[in-house]
């Protein structure tokens, strides 16, 4: 999915968003250059699924997962490399994303920050792979919770649900600090992406690929996930 089929089929879910992007093409002047090798084909992190996993992925085949939540615009594309086949995309594969919104809240669930979301289904979704081995989600910027740096969780399965990896994305903090001095998130991150449980041992490789964009106009995430199959 291109970035004008974003702003096309996102529109209708992206109607409550703080900041609806016009110009998705715009980068971050300040950020950091990843620092994760691409070169190296090795199977990415294995991470928990937390406490927050999807409870019906095969009931979430879709694109948009905004629903009703509010938050910067972001546009998040997985590509999916094979390591038994010298990291060559890998077609056909499921992708489950899951996170959290701008206040730190998963539906889903209840006993949150801010109650009972167990009838609720934002900000989770399922795609396959393309010909390219990417899939794409229209989401917006997570917020974060306590004792967690801000994140996205990732399950790369077969197409007959079989799970090949469970993983979890990291962002760069300086992009986060600004998406989190926007209205609608609730301040500033209190956990560094070095001092966070899972990241701090394997940062190089759950940092993003990349994040572009600004808060006026939305980001795009970019991460490439490496699995044995």
């Amino acid at each position: 999915m291109d970035r004008k089929d974003f702003l096309k089929k996102g529109m209708l879910g992206l109607g409550t968003i703080v900041a609806i992007p016009t110009v998705l093409s715009s980068c971050n002047d300040k950020q950091d250059p990843p620092i994760v090798d691409e070169e190296a084909c090795l199977v990415s992190p294995v991470e928990s699924k937390g406490p927050f996993g999807n409870k019906t992925p095969a009931d979430l085949v879709r694109e948009n997962i905004i629903g009703d939540r509010t938050g910067v615009p972001l546009l998040v594309r997985i590509i999916v490399e094979d390591v038994n086949n010298n990291c060559e995309p890998l077609v056909g594969v499921l992708v489950d994303l899951w996170q959290c919104d701008a206040h730190g809240n998963y539906s889903q669930y209840s006993g949150q920050l801010e109650g009972n979301f167990t009838n609720e289904e934002f900000l989770r979704g399922r795609q396959t792979t393309d010909a390219n081995g990417m899939a794409s989600f229209i989401s917006i910027y997570p917020g974060w919770y306590p004792g967690r740096a801000p994140h996205l969780h990732v399950e790369v399965l077969r197409s007959s649900g079989e799970s090949l990896l469970v993983t979890q994305t990291a962002f760069p903090e300086d992009i986060s600090t600004s998406v989190y001095a926007t209205e609608g998130y609730v301040g500033d991150f209190d956990t560094s992406n070095e001092a966070d449980g899972l990241f701090g041992s394997s940062l190089n490789q759950n940092l993003a690929t990349s994040v572009s964009g600004d808060t006026t106009n939305g980001y795009t995430l970019m991460e490439t996930i490496k699995v044995s199959a």
